[in-house]
Order: structure tokens, then C-alpha cells, then sequence
């Protein structure tokens, strides 16, 4: 009796053992999981790990603009100073769109710079969640590209063999140098539009308005069955009297690659990247809570809505002259190049050219017509523009007015800026570019606009040309 007594005392012993077991790795799998909660307070070691580094009177605060600054265009560069990066994560990867990587910009709201990590760690979102606030010591880290040329300013823990290229920090690094503070903040997506979004945009949440999906992908899933890695898709949205167009990129391994695309319009909010060879910029949602197209689609405005004030064409030019129009000024800043006349198929327009002149440097103005803004009301400025060989982002295309030009002389005259769609590099050369409607119905007097150019003729990357046409003044009846 006492045995059997004993026996059974031994195995409810080894059952509560098991029991205990079970529960064990039950708990493990939940933190494994892809429901895994984000905590809100950290660990006494992560505490402080970054406690120390805040009070490390030898480590200091850069800014993300100032960490870019250190990139070095085809090369792989070792951080050596003490330094640290502050910085919210804009990107998620629990949807499977991203995959070890995750992007930092420098605001929650109104950012202004963000760059990329690469970790070999997947579920990152379970540690670096969205809009999680992140420090990272980036002594002995290196910044650089994945692949070079590709335009993505990464931060790894390594180079690759050649040493021209990051690669992921180790497991082991990341503990070392990526320290998370207990705050998660609300990201406020930048709002944009298609064809202001360029390379500075790389990494920052955006929001796009009057977004769709063009009538020819009716029907369509995020991800075509047959790609084996991502997918490219068109987006396109009403900007002025035409369409902006932009890619929506989407992993072959994100969770929502089979649902269909959106049928109507409205807004779309993502991670602002490129393609694997950096050829084009896209945009990469973290979940298809960012898509919302239940609206109608929109449609761009109608040029017969509006009254022309003043157009010039250009169609009177001569192909590969100095642009002599009467009543436009056509003046060199630095250097010798001049707005020239160009005819291509049958269309005139004007461009600004820095290649092989020679020069250092190349600044030209072209100044139109004035304008008296004191005969019609709710004017508007308008029109189109392009580039060809762009290849930096030093050479630029900038639009300004100007209500005190004299007519000759374009340095004593102040002059404001305004904001327009203007072709960039990731546009295809000699595509024209509408530059929306931009509204300066609140100039009187005479105005006059300006469009300066600046590039080099030594023939490196600032060797690019700027294009335009179709000028307008319009003003609504």
C-alpha cells in the first residue's frame, strides 16, 4: 500500500513537472509570435545601455542630415568618431514588405532627413516598432550603399569583401549599438505630391492625395503571381492639367500581396525608397492600413476653365541658338552658357545646357515678360519643364517672381521663390513635367518670373540640362 502510495505521489510529481513544461514553452511561443506585444517600458539592461550613452560626456549628438553628410558616393565608410543618432522608425516590417531593414527619419512630424538600417534580425517591428524613438552609437558602424549606386544611404556593421558596399549589422552589434528609448511616438506622414517626391524623401513616411491606381490595373493584386520578388505598380494622381505618375513597389512576401488594388482614389502613405538598382524612386507601404481609395478618382483640371493672360511657346525658336525673345531676358550669372533655342520634332523650347562649356560653374537666368497683375484677379503660374542627364542633386532648377526687376539688370532685383512640380533625376530625360498651378495672385504691379539654372561644364555629375516650355499665366474667369 505504501508503495503504490508512494508511486503515485511520484507521478503526480513528474505530471506537474511536465505540466510546468509545457507552459514554458507555450510562453516562449508567444513571444516568438507574430502577435507579439510591443512593450511600452524596457529592461533594466536596455535602461541602462542607453542611459550611458547619454551621459557619455565623450559621445555626442549629430543630426541625420549631418550623418549623410559623412556618405561618400561608391564607397563604404567607417564611422570613427563618437557619435550618436537620434531618430524614429518610419518603417514596419510586420506585414513581410520589408525584410531586415528599417528605416529612421529625424522627425515624427515634418521630417526632413531619414536613412536606412540593415540588422540580420527579422520581426524587427517586435523591438524597433513604428514611430519607436531610437539612438544608435555609430563609432566603428559603417555608412554607405547595399549596392553601389543604388542611392539608399544605409547604415550596416560591415563592408562587404571589396569594402565599397554595407552590409547588416550582426546579431551581436545590434545590442551594442541600437539602443530603443521607452517612448513610441504618432508619425504624421509628410503630405506630398508624386512629382515633388525626390531623393531627400528616401525613407520618410509620406502621404500622397488624390492618389489611384490607373483604369489598366483594374482587377489587379498588389503582387504579380508570377514575380518571384517584388512588383512594380503605377500609381497616378490629378496634378494640374495633367497625371503625376509614380511606382508602388511590393514584396513577394508581404502578407497582403494577393488582395486586389483599388478601384477608386483618395490617399496612400509609405516608405519613400527605390528599386534594387536605384534607377527609380517608388514607395513601399508598411500595411494596407495606409491605403485608403474608397473616393472617386479625380480628374485634372481643364486649361478651358481658365482665361490666358500671357503664354509663350516657344515654337519661333531656331534650333541651337542663343533664345532672343523679345521682352525675355536671357542673362549668364557665372560662366559663359546661355538659355538656347532648341527645336525637336516639330516643338520649340528653351534650354539650359552646362555641358562641356568649360566652366566651373554655370548660372543662367531667364526672366519673362512682365506681367501687370493689376488687370484680372486669381492668377496663376504655369508651365512645363524637363531635364536630360541629371546626374546630382547640385544641379538644379529653381523658380522665383519678382515685383522690382527693371528689366536688365537681374542681380539688383529682389527675388521670392516659389514652389512647382520640377523635373528631377528619377523623371525620364526630355519628359516633360507640368508644374501644377502655382498661385501668385497676391502680387500687384508688374511681375516678372524668373528660372535659374545652375550646373558645371567640366564634365562631371553637374553636367546635366533643364528644359522649358508651354509658359502661362492663366487666371480663373
Amino acid at each position: 500500500m505504501k508503495t503504490t502510495l508512494i508511486n503515485i505521489m511520484k507521478i503526480n510529481k513528474i505530471s506537474t513537472l511536465l505540466l510546468a513544461l509545457i507552459a514554458s514553452l507555450m510562453i516562449v511561443s508567444c513571444v516568438q509570435d507574430d502577435d507579439f506585444s510591443i512593450p511600452e517600458s524596457l529592461g533594466n539592461e536596455e535602461n541602462a545601455a542607453l542611459t550611458e550613452l547619454l551621459n557619455d560626456g565623450n559621445t555626442n549628438n549629430i543630426t541625420i542630415t549631418q550623418l549623410k553628410a559623412q556618405f561618400v558616393n561608391g564607397a563604404a565608410t567607417q564611422i570613427v568618431s563618437d557619435v550618436y543618432v537620434k531618430g524614429y522608425v518610419s518603417s514596419s516590417d510586420q506585414t513581410g514588405n520589408f525584410y531586415k531593414e528599417f528605416y529612421i527619419q529625424d522627425a515624427p512630424i515634418n521630417p526632413t532627413a531619414a536613412f536606412r538600417v540593415i540588422l540580420n534580425q527579422v520581426d524587427s517591428y517586435n523591438q524597433f516598432n513604428f514611430g519607436r524613438e531610437v539612438y544608435i552609437k555609430l563609432k566603428d558602424l559603417y555608412i554607405g550603399e547595399v549596392r553601389s549606386g543604388d542611392g539608399v544611404i544605409t547604415v550596416g556593421g560591415v563592408t562587404n569583401s571589396l569594402g565599397d558596399e554595407v552590409e547588416a549589422l550582426a546579431a551581436k552589434q545590434v545590442p551594442l549599438h541600437i539602443f530603443r528609448s521607452d517612448v513610441t511616438e504618432e508619425i504624421t506622414p509628410l503630405v506630398s505630391k508624386f512629382s515633388s517626391i525626390n531623393d531627400s524623401n528616401i525613407g520618410v513616411y509620406v502621404m500622397i492625395e488624390n492618389a489611384q491606381f490607373p483604369q489598366n490595373l483594374n482587377g489587379k493584386s498588389y503582387v504579380d503571381p508570377l514575380d518571384d520578388f517584388d512588383t512594380q505598380r503605377i500609381m497616378e494622381s490629378c496634378d494640374g492639367f495633367g497625371y503625376s505618375n509614380f511606382i508602388l513597389e511590393t514584396s513577394a512576401f508581404a502578407n497582403f500581396k494577393n488582395m486586389i488594388l483599388p478601384s477608386g482614389g483618395g490617399t496612400i502613405s509609405g516608405i519613400v525608397s527605390k528599386t534594387y538598382n536605384g534607377s527609380d524612386l517608388v514607395l513601399a507601404l508598411n500595411s494596407l492600413n495606409d491605403v485608403n481609395m474608397d473616393a472617386a478618382k479625380c480628374s485634372p483640371l481643364n486649361i478651358d476653365d481658365f482665361d490666358i493672360v500671357f503664354e509663350e511657346n516657344f515654337d519661333s525658336s531656331v534650333d541651337n541658338t542663343d533664345l532672343d525673345i523679345a521682352g525675355w531676358s536671357n542673362f549668364s550669372e557665372v560662366g559663359s552658357e546661355l538659355w538656347t533655342e532648341q527645336v525637336y520634332s516639330g516643338n520649340g523650347y528653351t534650354e539650359f545646357s552646362s555641358y562641356f562649356t568649360g566652366d566651373d560653374v554655370n548660372i543662367g537666368w531667364l526672366v519673362s515678360h512682365g506681367i501687370n497683375m493689376d488687370t484680372q484677379e486669381n492668377e496663376f503660374l504655369n508651365f512645363k519643364n524637363a531635364q536630360h542627364h541629371l546626374d546630382s542633386a547640385d544641379n538644379t532648377l529653381e523658380v522665383f517672381v519678382s515685383t522690382d526687376y527693371d528689366g536688365s539688370n537681374v542681380l539688383t532685383a529682389t527675388w521670392v521663390p516659389v514652389s512647382a512640380n520640377l523635373a528631377s533625376m528619377s523623371d525620364s530625360w526630355y519628359a516633360f513635367v507640368d508644374s501644377g498651378l502655382i498661385d501668385i495672385s497676391n502680387y500687384t504691379g508688374t511681375l516678372y518670373v524668373g528660372f535659374k539654372v545652375t550646373g558645371s561644364g567640366t564634365n562631371t555629375i553637374m553636367d546635366g540640362a533643364y528644359q522649358l516650355d508651354d509658359f502661362k499665366i492663366l487666371a480663373t474667369p
